[in-house]
């Protein structure tokens, strides 16, 4: 008896909810600050780390690295996450959601995960700073930041020629 009472309960209650009675507001969150924690691939002893900052020019890029060859070296936030692969293949190309070229990071049409070079002094030590227009701190969250062992020529298709890659980290939310 108890069973019927309830059965008859449910089906009152979902004769008087509608879908167009239930308004569920759905929010999609924005990030404004993002950090990688960038580790050595192989031997290369690479390591660092890469803060974003949504300013109102755009996104602040601040990176500090140690561990590096003296020279530049290509660096660029790439489609995965995912830095399991000894050689960092497994982080995928370079983010690109506009299917542009491959250029520089001040370029109208790149790739938004185009961030151009870094360079290391004699010590391995290498930092840069700059406001980026085509960074959205929103899409790059879970996506992997790639050093390459070589210079970004900015213009060679699609990866910019800089060579194997020395350094991963995964881009997560900070506070």
């Amino acid at each position: 008896m108890k069973t019927i009472q309830i059965a008859a309960i449910l089906v009152l209650f979902s004769a008087c909810t509608t879908q167009e009675d239930v308004n569920v507001e759905i929010n999609t969150p924005t990030f404004t600050n993002a950090v990688a924690v960038v580790t050595a691939l192989g031997e290369s002893g690479a390591q660092g780390t890469v803060t974003f900052e949504t300013v109102s020019e755009g996104v602040s890029v601040n990176a500090e690295f140690t561990g590096l060859e003296e020279g530049s070296h290509g660096f660029h936030i790439h489609q995965y996450g995912n830095c399991t692969a000894s050689n960092g293949t497994s982080a995928g190309g370079h983010f690109n959601p506009g299917g542009n070229e491959h250029s520089n990071p001040d370029a109208m049409n790149r790739h938004m995960g185009d961030m151009g070079n870094i360079i290391a002094n004699s010590n391995g030590d290498a930092s840069k700073s700059y406001i980026d227009s085509s960074i959205n701190i929103s899409q790059i969250i879970g996506r992997g930041i790639i050093v390459h062992a070589g210079e970004d020529d900015l213009t060679s298709q699609p990866s910019g020629a800089a060579g194997s890659r020395i350094a991963c980290g995964v881009i997560g939310i900070a506070e």
